[in-house]
């Protein structure tokens, strides 16, 4: 049987821009320190910044600043991030030298809207009428993202900067999936390799027990915290890796759960000189 072609969905199949000539496209991605996509989670005073920073070129020389960011889930996708008003250009290159304020175009799909384009290229400015009729549309979620949806406890591997925005949202699935479990996780250092198994038992589960690494970024643990005191909590943004080796029911013994925790410290030889485990 000969599967039926799906057509794609121009973006200005849906959005209408009389007069593009009067917008820069701002192609928002990591800048070294932070992923946009992150940045637009926790904080949209913070995301507007990102739209009010000037190079060493008047990249934004036009009214308005469609906004992009890339979608790092998955691959080629980008979300809107809305349509920014320029009111004034200092001349201050590298700083935030943009008096920018968010308009009202499109603002029921910020952060819903999910484009599809093949970014050609490195410049982070883009004259908006060259590109727009490249651009699909990959998705329009139901609500704004807020962050990844839980993905199962056999599917956590995930960056501290993900998982910091997610506790710092509370998002409901994670929350209600890791509250009700113990368990163990390990901490990979991807700096160095070395490895740290933790457990979480007692009544608080594992959402409460990483919501102190996410909150201090060591968790009151005697050697990661030693690190962190030197390197700061931004070397567990840029190098942590949490994942979970196993997770219990609630009414587990708590012996059991520390029993296992001593097999996966053995296993995986966290402690001495290929981990930070000290005991």
């Amino acid at each position: 049987m000969q599967q039926k072609k799906i057509m794609s969905i121009k973006l200005t199949d849906i959005l209408k821009l009389e007069e593009p000539k009067k917008y820069k496209i701002h192609l928002a991605n990591w800048n070294g320190n932070n992923h946009p996509l992150d940045v637009f989670v926790r904080s949209k005073e913070e995301w507007k910044k990102w739209n009010s920073w000037r190079s060493e070129r008047d990249d934004f020389n036009r009214e308005y600043i469609f906004s992009l960011m890339e979608f790092y889930p998955e691959s080629n996708v980008w979300l809107f991030g809305g349509v920014y008003k320029v009111i004034k250009r200092l001349n201050k290159p590298r700083s935030h030298s943009y008096v920018v304020e968010l308009t009202d175009q499109f603002k029921p799909l910020i952060g819903r809207l999910k484009i599809k384009w093949s970014r050609k290229g490195r410049a982070k400015s883009r004259v908006l009428e060259n590109y727009i009729n490249e651009f699909e549309v990959s998705e329009i979620l139901k609500e704004e993202f807020t962050g990844e949806v839980f993905c199962g406890y056999e599917n956590i591997n995930h960056d501290f900067h993900i998982l910091e925005n997610i506790f710092l949202n509370e998002k409901p699935d994670w929350k209600a999936a890791l509250e009700n479990v113990k368990g163990v996780y390990l901490i990979m250092d991807k700096h160095n390799g070395k490895r740290y198994v933790g457990s979480a038992y007692g009544d608080s589960g594992i959402w409460s027990r990483w919501s102190c690494y996410i909150g201090n970024g060591h968790g009151h643990n005697d050697e990661l915290t030693k690190l962190i005191k030197t390197k700061g909590k931004k070397y567990a943004r840029d190098n942590f890796r949490f994942s979970l080796l196993e997770y219990r029911p609630m009414k587990t013994d708590d012996n059991a759960v520390i029993a296992r925790e001593t097999y996966w410290k053995e296993a995986l030889l966290s402690r001495g000189e290929f981990g930070y485990n000290k005991n």
